[in-house]
């Protein structure tokens, strides 16, 4: 009998309804808060305080809270520095980090078992923020968005997952592979790489995700305020309530209008703008979540 004609039994009946239900909860409290923040923002500012936590219908529409955050130099320069960061901080991690994994994946490598030793030592004895200040201000790099990028170019954590990941490569296609000529970088490239895409798609999202949130770094190493990134300009304003800064002033009787700008519609704006590239990414990322590990080998 095809599987689609068999019949449930009540009781898996109920089972199913119970998974279904406690998964779309979970849904519903996930969305909910975006919903909430995505009403707020595109509220009327004049009757944004009297909205609850629990509204997702805009009360009123107003399109002032994005047009005061998009026009802002303020952020317009913190998405560009955060998005230049993110970009060339994950591409540098993935490369690396693939390239140095495959070498620790061979068994041949010489001295492979102390170079894993150094990688843990690194995950068990991370340097303290007053060494790693004075390392980046040797080397020149204060004041410098290489001294966001270079940090942790190459995550332990990750490495070990894809070492892990590259040595289930079958050794019938690298054993297939040297036989028709191919060089260690030519397998690297149409052999492991292929096979790794699900691995390398879930790194790429962690390297996305750990520097477009990163606003620690940024607030000791960059005092150059036009090198901020998003989150130290968030950071700025939702934490210690800068409202003139999200306004484009310093002096608020420059600003007449000041007053009637409402903080919480702004917070509200200003958070989305930081997470949204984050809700962007996940689609593009989990696409390759769904594949086979097998497919693409020995393709190019």
């Amino acid at each position: 009998m095809a599987a689609h004609n068999v019949r449930r039994t009540p009781l898996e009946r109920l089972e199913y309804a119970i998974i279904v239900s406690t998964l779309m909860f979970l849904v519903v409290l996930t969305v909910q808060p975006l919903l909430n923040l995505l009403a707020i923002s595109f509220s009327d500012p004049g009757k944004v305080a009297g909205m609850s936590g629990l509204t997702v219908v805009p009360n009123g529409f107003s399109t002032d809270v994005w047009s005061l955050l998009v026009n802002n130099p303020a952020v317009q320069r913190g998405l560009l520095n955060s998005i230049f960061i993110t970009l060339v901080s994950t591409v540098l991690g993935v490369v690396l980090t693939a390239l140095m994994a495959w070498a620790l994946s061979r068994p041949g490598l010489p001295g492979r078992r102390a170079i894993f030793v150094f990688v843990l030592v690194t995950i068990v004895f991370e340097p303290g923020i007053i060494p790693d200040y004075f390392i980046n201000k040797r080397l020149g790099l204060l004041d410098s968005y290489w001294s966001l990028i270079l940090f942790k170019v190459v995550n332990a954590w990750y490495l070990i997952i894809l070492v892990r990941f590259f040595e289930e490569v079958p050794k019938e296609l690298i054993e297939a592979s040297e036989l028709d000529g191919a060089n260690p970088f030519q397998i690297f490239w149409y052999v492991a790489l292929p096979l790794a895409k699900s691995a390398l798609a879930t790194i790429a999202l962690f390297y996305f995700v750990f520097h477009w949130n990163e606003f620690f770094r940024a607030m000791i190493y960059l005092n150059d305020q036009s090198k901020w990134p998003l989150q130290v300009v968030l950071r700025q304003f939702v934490v210690e309530g800068d409202k003139l800064a999200m306004v484009g002033v310093v002096d608020s009787n420059n600003y007449t209008g000041a007053s009637q700008i409402n903080i919480r519609a702004l917070k509200a704006g200003m958070i989305l703008l930081t997470i949204a590239p984050i809700l962007a990414i996940y689609p593009l990322i989990l696409k390759f979540f769904t594949k086979g590990t097998m497919s693409g080998a020995l393709k190019g």
